[in-house]
């Protein structure tokens, strides 16, 4: 217990922390016409790895129930779980190590990024360096852009001038991402209570243990693979065309639409045979979700404060979406239990059961509404017209095609 906390604590303190980095040099590096695909492509490549870890988990638990048949939980508890499923998280846990090392690898290769480098640091010398590197063009340094702009004003997170220019900003991008992970993360940890209560996974104790792994590796890779993945690569498509702000509002009221749509008939969706049409809901919240403000939450931070504070900022917003993710998988994990003392869990009192627990998450997308109204619309604008790190209204562009830094 003590190792899984130790791993999970350097999970959130390393991994977690390249959600800020991530999005900044992305973002950074980008120019204003694409620079919203990019960020969002970056991000789409989580879609592949919840994929990857749904198709890793079938093998496993294919392979091992091939060669440990078990019989049902209500036919033997005890050879129902064989003693080689517990080789079956382990190697699928040890798997994530792969990419884990692929990043920290890539990450030691990568410089800082040159907007910091020229609008913080005033060093456009290596800032033109590092920019000829990574997009492998001769650059040439200007310093009188570096004296021109304002990048290196000195006010802080805490200060008034902050407060005045982006405190709504801030808020809004935290409480969007905050709100938004309270039902995403709900939707994910817990789908298969909701896909046994709807009959389409057999109740867990008509089946072995991998048996169980199995079917809801099977239930959430299908999901991913019709709604996750898909919601993503739409964002990617069509952000810079229709640009942040809508996507995420629009995202946030299908999600409330759809959540709703699941919680008001659900009564007809547990009848059997009806759980197609909800699995297909279902799906369709994950896809305005990615299409929406699963990605928007993680774009729009890196693009509307200063660069001093930028990678600050995203993380601020991108913690207060895992404090959410918190609530929701708790929360969740409390309220959706059944209303009658003697359905509910072991250990668990009774809740408000999974109907009411929709209700509530519906509620929290059409929080969601109000707080984007907050956040400013950043399409086809460059970073420095975004955060006022320019004196003049000239159009100044890092990944345009430009000779000459801070570009």
């Amino acid at each position: 217990m003590a190792t899984l906390c130790f791993c999970r604590f350097w999970l959130g303190f390393g991994i977690g922390g390249d959600y800020p980095l991530s999005a900044t040099i992305m973002s950074e590096y980008a120019n204003k016409k694409t620079r919203g695909a990019f960020i969002a492509a970056v991000f789409a490549m989580q879609g592949f790895g919840i994929l990857t870890g749904g198709i890793v988990t079938l093998i496993v638990s294919s392979v091992f129930r091939a060669f440990f048949n078990s019989p049902a939980y209500q036919e033997n508890p005890t050879a129902s779980t064989p003693a080689e499923a517990d080789y079956v998280w382990r190697i699928i846990l040890m798997f994530g190590a792969i990419p884990a090392l692929l990043t920290y690898y890539l990450r030691m290769k990568m410089p800082e990024t040159a907007r910091y480098t020229a609008l913080v640091s005033k060093n456009a010398k290596q800032a033109a360096s590092d920019m000829s590197k990574v997009l492998q063009v001769e650059i040439v340094e200007d310093p009188q852009k570096v004296e021109e702009s304002t990048g290196g004003k000195e006010f802080g997170l805490f200060s008034r001038e902050f407060l005045l220019r982006h405190g709504m900003h801030l808020l809004g991008t935290a409480m969007c991402w905050f709100v938004l992970d309270i039902a995403y993360y709900s939707q994910n940890l817990f789908q298969k209570d909701i896909f046994t209560a709807i009959n389409w996974i057999p109740k867990a104790r008509t089946m072995s243990a991998l048996e169980e792994v199995f079917r809801i590796a099977r239930a959430q890779t299908l999901i991913a693979l019709c709604g996750t993945v898909p919601g993503y690569w739409f964002t990617v498509g069509l952000i810079d065309v229709v640009g942040r702000f809508r996507i995420q509002l629009v995202g946030f009221v299908m999600m409330t639409v759809f959540m709703l749509g699941l919680a008001i008939p659900y009564h007809h969706w547990t009848t059997p045979g009806n759980h197609i049409g909800f699995v297909v809901m279902y799906a369709f919240t994950f896809f305005f979700a990615n299409f929406g403000p699963n990605s928007t939450t993680f774009i729009v931070p890196a693009e509307i404060f200063p660069a001093r504070l930028r990678s600050t900022c995203h993380g601020i917003s991108a913690a207060a979406g895992k404090a959410g993710a918190i609530v929701g998988s708790f929360g969740f994990l409390y309220a959706a239990q059944n209303r009658d003392k003697t359905k509910t869990d072991h250990g668990y009192p009774p809740g408000i059961g999974i109907r009411n627990a929709l209700f509530l998450l519906a509620g929290c997308n059409l929080f969601g509404v109000i707080f984007t109204l907050l956040v400013p619309e950043t399409k086809g604008k460059s970073l420095e017209q975004l955060t006022g790190e320019i004196n003049d209204d000239k159009d100044v562009e890092m990944g345009s095609g430009t000779q000459t830094v801070p570009v």
